[in-house]
This record gives C-alpha cells, sequence and structure tokens, in this order.
C-alpha cells in the first residue's frame, strides 16, 4: 500500500516542559484502519494534532508524499453548536469552505443519512442522546469527504451497546469510502476489533512501543468478537502495552 502520511523524529515539548512525544516514527498506509493504544496522557492525542497540522512538533517532521489531503477530525466530545440544530452542525466545515448554502445542505443531508440520523436534521443537541450527538460530529467529519479521518477517543464516553455499534457504522463509512482513519483509544478490545494495525505507545514522552498488523475479516459483525482470532489480537495488544508499562517503570 502507498504511505499516506509519515512522521519521522517527531518530538513535542510543550511550553510548561512537558515531554508528550519523543522521536516517533510511524507510517501511515492509504484505506488502512490504524489504532494508537497506550496508557492515557501518553501523547497519542498530540500525535493525532500534529498529524492535522493544529500543533507543530518540537523536531522531527511529517511528510505527505502527495498533496495534504482533505482531513476530518471527530473529538472526544462532539464539539457541537447548541444552537444549532442537526444539519446545520453537520455543514459546518462546508459553510466554512463558502460552499454553496444548497450544496452544502444536500452534502450535510447525506451524511446524516449515513449515519443513522435521518429524521433528525432539525434536532438542537440538547435533544439528542450522546451517542447521537456523537453520530452528529462524525457526519460532520465525512460531510467533507476526507481523505484522512482522525478520531481521538471519540466513543469513550459512551455505554458499551452504543459503542460497538458506532464501531460497525465507522467500518462501514471507512470501507465505502475508502477513507484511512487514526484512532485513537484506550481499550484494547476496541482496537483489536477496528484496527488493520495497532501501535502501542509507551507512557510519556511517548515512543512506538509495538506495531502489530493484524488481519480481521474485512466484513467483520459482533460474532467476530466471539473468535479465537479476535481474542489472539486482543491478546497481542494487551501484552504489549503491559510492555510498555513495565519498560516505563
Amino acid at each position: 500500500m502507498m504511505s499516506l502520511v509519515s512522521l519521522h523524529g517527531v518530538s513535542k515539548t510543550f511550553d510548561n516542559g512537558t515531554r508528550a512525544l519523543a522521536s516517533v516514527d510511524l507510517d501511515v498506509c492509504e484505506g488502512e484502519f490504524l489504532s494508537l493504544v497506550g496508557p492515557s496522557g501518553c501523547g497519542k492525542s498530540t500525535a493525532l494534532r500534529i498529524i492535522a497540522g493544529l500543533i507543530a512538533p518540537t523536531t522531527g517532521t511529517v511528510q505527505w508524499p502527495d498533496d495534504k489531503p482533505e482531513i476530518g477530525f471527530v473529538f472526544q466530545e462532539p464539539t457541537l453548536m447548541p444552537w444549532a440544530n442537526a444539519i446545520s452542525n453537520a455543514r459546518l466545515p462546508l459553510d466554512l469552505k463558502h460552499m454553496p448554502h444548497d450544496e452544502g445542505e444536500a452534502r450535510a443531508q447525506t451524511a446524516l443519512t449515513r449515519v443513522g440520523l435521518a429524521g433528525f436534521e432539525k434536532a438542537f443537541p440538547r435533544e439528542l442522546s450522546g451517542g447521537m450527538k456523537m453520530r452528529v460530529s462524525i457526519a460532520r467529519a465525512i460531510a467533507a469527504e476526507p481523505k484522512l479521518l482522525l478520531m481521538d477517543e471519540p466513543f469513550a464516553a459512551l455505554d458499551e451497546l452504543t459503542r460497538q455499534s458506532l464501531n460497525d457504522d465507522l467500518l462501514k463509512l471507512a470501507r465505502e469510502d475508502g477513507i484511512t482513519v487514526i484512532f485513537v483509544t484506550h481499550s484494547v478490545y476496541e482496537s483489536a476489533y477496528l484496527s488493520d494495525r495497532v501501535v502501542v505507545m509507551t507512557p510519556r514522552p511517548s515512543r512506538v512501543q509495538a506495531d502489530i498488523p493484524l488481519s480481521p475479516p474485512a466484513n467483520r459483525e459482533a460474532s467476530y468478537r466471539l473468535t479465537p482470532q479476535f481474542s489472539a489480537a486482543a491478546g497481542q495488544i494487551s501484552t504489549a502495552l503491559a510492555q510498555a508499562m513495565r519498560d516505563a517503570a
């Protein structure tokens, strides 16, 4: 597979002296679903923000073999505008691009339908459940038709059933649109279910502890979680994470 983005020797030290990342090398291929797993505060979110261009690395480089693609970002909190309804929230990145209103409205409508929110276009965030708010946030990201989707623990605050449902919907969207996904999670099991590849990070300052390729079924369903293959993948990730913690002790 062709590389979409590469990090070479990326380190980040914040103004307060906190060292978040230390010489991280990471190559992300087009079309893959890559999860970053590591202890809380280890710098996974910092890595996403550097890739997005929201912050600059202290040292090292982020390289795009081709032109930097359209990027969607889904945060841990839905970050919706409380005064705007669902379709207006989903349309926001298109409005910022000055897309004609009717075209933006149509694309936002399509995105809401794809995440299971047809009929909720006029609903305000206060009228939506936590899972529905996150679906609006995902709709907002995919409405701009990104080539790369960055997701920073988007399902961490949701109940398990909602989380699993959104996992399945996310896989379907990524597969249908050919989106490359970099997904931050604390959950070994979530990473084992979603990912083609899992990168385990060390405690801060974070480095790559392990780079684990997986081979899940392309059209996996909830029953995959009951298979020996899933258990083996989760075990491999868990072992690497435990080793990262031991090495840092």
